[in-house]
């Protein structure tokens, strides 16, 4: 909710297509992040 800077009324409010590319995209923002943090540790 935080890194698309949406907050959690408005994804609720979302239709629910507008949700699941939302979820989508934050999952692939959450992925990535982890994949990065993982290269920094292994340094």
């Amino acid at each position: 909710v935080q890194h698309h800077k949406y907050s959690l009324a408005e994804v609720e409010n979302l239709i629910p297509w507008e949700r699941e590319i939302y979820l989508m995209l934050l999952m692939k923002h959450i992925e990535e992040e982890n994949e990065r943090q993982k290269r920094e540790q292994n340094r």
